[in-house]
């Protein structure tokens, strides 16, 4: 699940700590979304994703309001996947994705925020990619504004520790400003088979960030 968004401003690791297990989590969901998003799964990650039927995936952190959803989402997803084999997913993905001249969801954020691929929201994420140190890497020729994208870029800030204030306004402005839509859109896909059961966890992940994010931010008690 390697990514194809790459920082060339980091750190070095002897002055990292380790994430704690929460992060771990967090940053392994939005891999495995990116993955998922942006080619058609093979049977190596078919085999992950049916792990995540019996548990043997990333454990879903406890968290107020509702981490039940979550689990069962990445049960359902690992259930979809257990029944699935890469050839049929192969082509559900380009009927998807690609199809002929476009596919069934358009998975860029310009797109459904503007009605045009391209657009604006493409050029202020572009900026903010450079302030973080992000770049496209060179064999990616789709537009930054990905799902997939944006997703890895997502990992790479928690894995990297970036300060709880720029996950947050990165996720707001990037994720959270478009892609509950897509899910949505996933999920009602006339050719989708495997597909709903990702925007299910998709859809279950977001809302646990947005809570994360709250809750993290809350001044804490004295």
């Amino acid at each position: 699940m390697s990514g194809r968004m790459r920082q060339d401003v980091a750190g070095p690791p002897e002055n990292r700590s380790i994430p704690e297990p929460e992060s771990l989590y967090r940053a392994n969901a939005y891999r495995l979304l990116a993955a998922v998003l942006r080619q058609p799964p093979d049977q190596h990650v078919l085999d992950y994703l049916a792990g995540l039927a019996n548990g043997t995936g990333p454990e879903s952190p406890d968290a107020d309001g509702g981490p039940d959803s979550l689990a069962a989402s990445m049960a359902l997803l690992g259930l979809a996947a257990r029944h699935s084999d890469p050839a049929a997913l192969a082509d559900e993905f380009n009927v998807l994705f690609i199809g002929l001249g476009r596919g069934e969801l358009v998975p860029f954020g310009s797109w459904y925020l503007t009605g045009y691929l391209m657009e604006k929201p493409l050029g202020l994420l572009r900026q903010d990619l450079a302030r973080l140190g992000f770049e496209r890497a060179p064999e990616v020729h789709e537009p930054e504004d990905h799902a997939a994208a944006l997703c890895e870029v997502m990992a790479l800030l928690i894995e990297e520790q970036a300060a709880l204030v720029v996950q947050t306004g990165f996720f707001t402005a990037h994720l959270e400003s478009w892609m509950p839509a897509f899910f949505v859109d996933m999920a009602a896909a006339e050719s989708a088979v495997f597909y709903p059961s990702l925007a299910r966890f998709g859809t279950a992940f977001l809302q646990f960030e947005n809570r994360y994010f709250r809750i993290e931010s809350q001044p804490v008690a004295r």
